[in-house]
């Protein structure tokens, strides 16, 4: 946010007739305040006005409040602005899964409209506060659609592997559909969805053979797979040995080169 230029704010909600008294609030502040009426014009919008903080709704068409704020984490022009959820969906998991997402905050509608007020006030002063970091100039170019929705699923693969939905539900945690899903990660990676979640689940197995004493069966059921016998058949095929044996011989590389420094 500029010393001289007043602080914008982007509110995205499909029923904005639900904000009336906190609007009313808002534009009697020394801000700009820009609307958008679903989450797909939100996320437009965010990405050509590149607000100073962002209030969105959980329950849109089309695309939910969650997967809007993954796909906004993922565009370098958005990913240091607050967001905050303002929302009648307010249960425990929706406010967690909202913080998780990357909100800095999630404001039940049922708050009185003055307490609204506050907590934006609040993050608007945390957000000028803060130590300068890398924001996306104008000059820098933005990533195609395409490319933040692949970071924004690859973020949400690596992060669930242990849980992993079908590609329908997959896709909707990104905003977009399964056939889009698909072709996006044909043509960026050379894989299919399937291919690239296996990959990562074998990745992360590696990972956690090599630094963890977690045994064979607790990896398998870590990093997604039914049984120890599925994810040792998939290791073999895909590293050329079972994963006792890579642990083994990474053990005994490891302790090699300890015994070369001693």
């Amino acid at each position: 946010m500029s010393g001289d230029a007043l602080p914008h704010i982007l509110l995205i909600d499909d029923v904005p007739e639900d904000l009336r008294a906190t609007l009313i609030l808002l534009n009697a502040q020394p801000w700009r305040i820009s609307l958008a009426s679903d989450a797909q014009q939100g996320y437009q919008r965010a990405l050509a006005l590149r607000p100073d903080l962002i209030v969105l709704d959980v329950h849109m068409p089309h695309m939910d409040g969650f997967s809007l704020c993954r796909l906004l984490r993922e565009a370098p022009s958005t990913r240091q602005t607050p967001i905050l959820f303002l929302s009648s969906a307010n249960s425990t998991l929706e406010r967690l899964e909202g913080l998780t997402v990357g909100a800095v905050d999630y404001i039940p509608k049922s708050c009185a409209p003055e307490e609204v007020l506050a907590r934006i006030k609040i993050h608007l002063q945390l957000t000028w506060r803060a130590p300068p970091t890398y924001q996306a100039s104008p000059a820098d170019p933005e990533p195609e659609g395409d490319e933040i929705v692949l970071r924004a699923a690859m973020r949400w693969i690596e992060q669930h592997l242990d849980d992993m939905p079908s590609l329908v539900q997959l896709a909707q945690k990104v905003g977009t559909h399964e056939k889009r899903l698909s072709r996006i990660f044909r043509e960026h990676l050379g894989l299919t969805v399937f291919a690239y979640i296996r990959d990562a689940r074998l990745r992360r197995g590696q990972q956690l053979l090599t630094e963890s004493a977690v045994s064979v069966q607790d990896v398998a059921e870590l990093v997604g797979f039914r049984n120890a016998c599925n994810f040792t058949t998939a290791f073999r095929q895909r590293i050329g040995m079972t994963p006792s044996q890579f642990r083994q011989q990474t053990l005994g590389i490891a302790d090699t080169e300890s015994a070369g420094r001693a």
